[in-house]
C-alpha cells in the first residue's frame, strides 16, 4: 500500500502553521497592550505586585489576560479562515476591546467605590478582588460576541 500525499499538502501545512504562529505572536502582544493598559491606569506597579505574589493583583491580572483570549479568539474564528483579514480584525478588536475593558472597570470601580489600588496591592485576596475580576472576563466576553 501506498500512501500519496496530495501536491499541496506541505504548502497548506506550511500556511497553516504560519498562521497559528503570527496569531499567536498577536495575541500575546495584545495580552501584553492589555496587561500595560490595566497598569497605567491603577495605582502601584502592576507587574511588580504580581511578581510579589498580592492575591488580588494575580486575580484581577489574570481575568484580564482570559478576557483579552476572548477577544482575539472570536475574532480570529470570525475572519473565516482569511489570513490577513483575520490578523487585522484581532488587532482592531483587541485594541479596542482593551480600551473598552479598561474605561469599563474604571467605572465600575468608581460606582461600586473599590479602590482598586487597595485591592491589589492587599497581602490577602479581598471580595472586590472578584468584583474586578468577573468585570474583566464579563467584559471581554460581551467585546467578544459582539465582533460575531
Amino acid at each position: 500500500m501506498t500512501l500519496a500525499l496530495d501536491a499541496v499538502y506541505f504548502a497548506n501545512i506550511g500556511r497553516g502553521v504560519g498562521a497559528i504562529l503570527l496569531y499567536a505572536l498577536l495575541g500575546a502582544l495584545l495580552m501584553l497592550i492589555g496587561f500595560w493598559a490595566i497598569d497605567i491606569t491603577t495605582p502601584g506597579k502592576l507587574n511588580r505586585l504580581v511578581r510579589d505574589g498580592r492575591p488580588g493583583a494575580v486575580l484581577v491580572t489574570s481575568a484580564g489576560m482570559i478576557s483579552m483570549a476572548f477577544i482575539v479568539v472570536v475574532a480570529i474564528w470570525s475572519a473565516s479562515g482569511l489570513l490577513a483579514e483575520g490578523l487585522l480584525a484581532a488587532l482592531i478588536f483587541g485594541l479596542v476591546g482593551i480600551v473598552a475593558q479598561v474605561v469599563a472597570v474604571r467605572l465600575l470601580e468608581w460606582v461600586t467605590g473599590i479602590r482598586i489600588g487597595e485591592v491589589l496591592a492587599a497581602e490577602e485576596l479581598g471580595a472586590e478582588a472578584w468584583v474586578v475580576a468577573a468585570a474583566h472576563v464579563a467584559l471581554g466576553l460581551v467585546v467578544a460576541v459582539a465582533i460575531i
